[in-house]
C-alpha cells in the first residue's frame, strides 16, 4: 500500500467526514445493537399510546428500585424516584452527589404520537354500516390513514368513576378496523385535488360493523347491535363515550426491516424511540455527580399544552418536591436549579431520504446509520420558534460524545424555506436551562409506519446514559 500524500493526511485531519456506524461497529457491538432493538420493538408493540407507555415505564422503574416520590418522606444521594402525572406522563430521577442548586442533567422525550382520536359523540349508522367519527391528533398526512388495519386503544370512565381499558385489534384473535377509500375507477375528482385535500378530516370515519340487531321495530339496527356488543363486553352505554379517551393506532407490529435486519419499522417511533432509550439509560445510572432526570412527556405533537404537556408547571413541582425532601429548598432555589442545569431534548430528526432529497440540504441533513442526530436549532424560516443552543454548550455535548466514542451528526430540519418544526427544547430554554435537540433520525416521520436505523437507536441509548452519568 502506498504511503498517504500530505494532502490526503491533511484532508483526513481537517475534514468532517460522516462515517457509517455499521462499518465501525465490532461484531460484539452489533450483537448488542440487535439485542437492544429486539427489546425496543417489544416496547413499541405494548406502548402505542401515552397511557400505555406510562404504565409500561412505571412497571420497569419499580422493578429497578425506583419509588413514587409521593410515598417517600426524605431523599438521599443515590435514591431513585418517579412521579406520574395523570397517567399520561412520568418523570424519573436518580439523586446525585451535588446539591440540586448546582444543576441537574435532564433528558426529555415525549410519548404521544400522531394518531386519530374519537370524537365525543362518535358512533353513528349510515346505509347499513356502523362507524366511529374521529378527530386527528398532531400532524398527519390524512390519506396515509385509509385502508390500513387500525386498532382501538384507550379508556372509558363512567360517571361513577369506574375506568375501563380498551385494547382491540392487537391480538391475533381480535378483529381490526379500517377507514375505507374510493376505488381508482371512481376517484377522478378526488385525484384531481391537491394531495392534502384528497381525504378530508371529516371523512376519516372508522368502519366498525354491518350486522343489524334482529328487531323489525327499531331503527339504526346496526348501531344498536354494536352498542349491545359493547354493553355486554364492557358494560358501557353510548353516553359513556362522553368521558373517554380512545385512540386509533395502526395495528401493525414493530418489525425488523431489510434483508440485513438493520432497521426498525414501526408506528410511533416519533418519539418513543427517544423515550425508550432515555428510560433504559436512567436505569443504568447509580450515583451520578449531578441528579439525573428522565422526562416522558405528553402533548408534544400538539404544542405541549394542557396539564400533561411540558408547558404546565407540573415538572417544576416535581423538582421542587425533590428540593423539599432533600432539605435544600429556599427562596428562588428552583430558578437557580434550572439556570445551572443542562438538557438533551430527546426528539427525533428527519433523516435524509434519497427519494425525496430535494427538501433537504445534504451537507446539513442527518442520515440513517451515522449515529445520534443533534439539531442546534429547529424552528422554521428565520429560526422562528427555535431555542438555538449556544456554541459553548454544543462544544460540551460534543466533548462528551467524543470521549465516549459515540458517533454523532449535527443537522437541520430540511432546507431553510421548505418547512420546519419544533420540540420541547424552547420550553426548557425559557427556564434558563442549556438545551439542545438530540435524537434519532427517522424516515417517513409521522406516518403510520416509521423507519429508524438500529445503529442510531443504540447510539441514542449510549448518548443518554453518558449524559446522565
Amino acid at each position: 500500500m502506498s504511503e498517504k500524500t500530505e494532502g490526503e493526511k491533511l484532508k483526513e485531519e481537517l475534514f468532517n467526514s460522516k462515517k457509517n456506524g455499521w462499518e465501525l461497529a465490532t461484531e460484539e457491538e452489533k450483537q448488542n445493537i440487535f439485542k437492544f432493538c429486539d427489546e425496543y420493538m417489544y416496547f413499541l408493540d405494548r406502548a402505542k399510546t401515552e397511557r400505555e407507555a406510562v404504565e409500561f415505564s412505571t412497571d420497569i422503574l419499580v422493578k429497578n428500585g425506583f419509588k413514587n416520590i409521593e410515598e417517600v418522606s426524605s431523599l438521599n444521594v443515590g435514591d431513585k424516584v418517579f412521579y406520574i402525572n395523570r397517567d399520561k406522563n412520568v418523570y424519573a430521577a436518580v439523586i446525585g452527589k451535588e446539591d440540586l442548586e448546582k444543576g441537574i442533567n435532564i433528558v426529555g422525550a415525549h410519548i404521544d404520537s400522531p394518531r386519530l382520536d374519537l370524537k365525543p359523540n362518535p358512533l353513528y349508522e349510515d346505509t347499513g354500516f356502523a362507524y366511529l367519527k374521529t378527530h386527528y391528533y398532531g400532524g398527519i398526512k390524512k390519506y396515509q390513514w385509509t385502508t390500513i388495519p387500525l386498532a382501538i386503544h384507550g379508556v372509558i370512565v363512567k360517571a361513577n368513576g369506574e375506568k375501563i381499558k380498551i385494547n382491540i385489534g392487537e391480538a391475533e384473535t381480535d378483529p381490526i378496523f379500517t377507514i375505507t377509500d374510493l376505488l381508482p375507477h371512481l376517484a377522478q375528482e378526488q385525484m384531481d385535488k391537491k394531495l392534502k385535500d384528497g381525504i378530508g378530516g371529516e371523512a376519516l370515519n372508522l368502519l366498525i360493523g354491518s350486522i343489524p340487531y334482529n328487531d323489525e321495530k327499531v331503527s339504526e339496527k346496526v348501531k344498536l347491535n354494536i352498542l349491545n356488543i359493547l354493553n355486554q363486553k364492557y358494560g358501557i352505554k353510548e353516553i359513556d363515550f362522553l368521558s373517554s379517551e380512545i385512540e386509533l393506532v395502526p395495528a401493525f407490529r414493530a418489525r425488523s426491516l431489510g434483508f440485513d435486519s438493520s432497521m426498525v419499522a414501526s408506528y410511533g417511533q416519533d418519539d418513543r424511540v427517544c423515550a425508550y432509550t432515555s428510560l433504559r439509560a436512567i436505569l443504568d445510572v447509580e450515583v451520578p455527580e449531578k441528579t439525573a432526570v428522565c422526562i416522558l412527556a405528553d402533548k408534544e405533537e400538539i404544542g405541549s399544552v394542557g396539564n400533561t404537556g411540558m408547558e404546565a408547571n407540573v415538572f417544576d413541582t416535581f423538582v421542587a418536591e425533590m428540593l423539599n425532601k432533600l432539605g435544600q429548598n429556599k427562596a428562588n432555589m428552583l430558578d437557580k436549579v434550572f439556570c445551572n442545569s443542562r438538557m438533551l431534548s430527546a426528539d427525533v430528526d428527519a433523516a435524509l431520504d434519497p427519494i425525496y432529497a430535494s427538501v433537504s440540504e445534504k451537507n446539513n441533513a442527518s442520515m440513517l446509520g451515522k449515529g445520534i442526530g443533534m439539531c442546534k436549532y429547529t424552528g422554521s424560516r428565520g429560526k422562528s420558534g427555535a431555542s438555538d443552543a449556544n456554541a459553548e454548550y454544543v462544544a460540551e455535548v460534543r466533548k462528551m460524545l467524543e470521549e465516549n466514542n459515540i458517533l454523532y451528526q449535527i443537522s437541520e430540519l430540511g432546507k431553510v424555506d421548505v418547512g420546519g418544526g419544533g420540540t420541547i427544547a424552547y420550553i426548557f430554554a425559557n427556564k434558563g436551562i442549556d438545551v439542545i435537540d438530540c435524537g434519532v433520525p427517522v424516515l417517513s416521520m409521522h406516518a403510520p409506519y416509521e423507519v429508524t436505523s438500529k445503529y442510531d437507536v443504540y447510539s441514542a441509548y449510549k448518548t443518554y446514559k453518558a449524559f446522565m452519568k
